[in-house]
Parts: structure tokens; C-alpha cells; sequence
């Protein structure tokens, strides 16, 4: 099956898996996704992934290991929000003051720039600018 917008996909597939509670949930790879995927993990919202190869199948996929927090009765995710930001159909790009601030610093926002997909935090470091991909809270 085709999919117009592999990122929406990707968010949307993690957010159905936080919300009924998986541990690890299977996205088709991609060199986007696995970069996004290492973004997660580095700000501590994934507790890792993997990219694997599955015998009978052609496209390779990532596993990632969902990150909770609490107890069994009262366990949360600790992803409260997934928001994609540019879209296919309306593509959002921002200069180098106008990255955003997700959550008053308590998320991130995920931009593609010429120096490779990273954080807004990191973009405006660098003092750079580029594609906002999507916001994690």
C-alpha cells in the first residue's frame, strides 16, 4: 500500500501504539525515520530502537521500544503529544529566528535544514533555519 505521507505515518503509528499501550511498535525504514528515531531517543522520549530486516519482506523496518513512566495501574507515556507540522499539501518553513518553542521548552521541534535533520533547539544554535517536520511534547 502506498502512503502519501510517510512522516504523518510515522507519528500517527506511534501515537495508536501510546495510546493502547505497546511496548514496541514496527514502522517501514527510512533514512528520515531513523534520524527522527535518534532525535527521540537522545531527548528521552523512546527508550531505543532498532532497524531490522524481516525475512519475508523486502522493506526493512524499525522497532521502536516505547518509553513509559509510573506504575502498571497509573504507567503514562512519557509522549504526551505527536503534531505534524509540514504536510505534503502545505509545507512550513521557518528562517533562523523563527523557530518555534514546543511546550515553553518542554518539547521539541523536529526541523530538516541543510545540515541535517535536528532540533529546533539545535538549529537555532547553529543559527540556522529550514523545514519544521513536527513537534513532540
Amino acid at each position: 500500500m502506498s502512503v502519501s505521507d510517510p512522516i504523518s505515518d510515522f507519528l500517527t503509528r506511534i501515537r495508536n501504539a501510546l495510546m493502547a499501550g505497546q511496548q514496541v511498535v514496527s514502522i517501514p525504514s527510512s533514512k528520515l525515520k531513523l534520524a527522527i528515531c535518534k532525535i527521540l531517543q537522545e531527548e528521552g522520549f523512546i527508550d531505543g530502537f532498532e532497524e531490522a530486516q524481516q525475512p519475508e519482506k523486502v522493506q526493512r523496518t524499525i522497532r521502536i521500544k516505547l518509553k513509559y513512566v509510573g506504575e502498571r495501574r497509573e504507567r503514562r507515556p512519557v509522549i504526551s503529544g505527536l503534531k505534524r507540522v509540514s504536510k505534503p499539501g502545505r509545507r512550513v518553513y521557518v528562517g533562523r529566528s523563527d523557530v518555534p518553542w514546543v511546550q515553553s521548552g518542554l518539547g521539541v521541534a523536529i526541523l530538516t535544514t541543510p545540515k541535517g535533520v535536528m532540533t529546533g533547539i539545535r538549529a537555532r544554535q547553529l543559527g540556522i533555519g529550514g523545514e519544521v517536520l513536527c513537534e513532540v511534547w
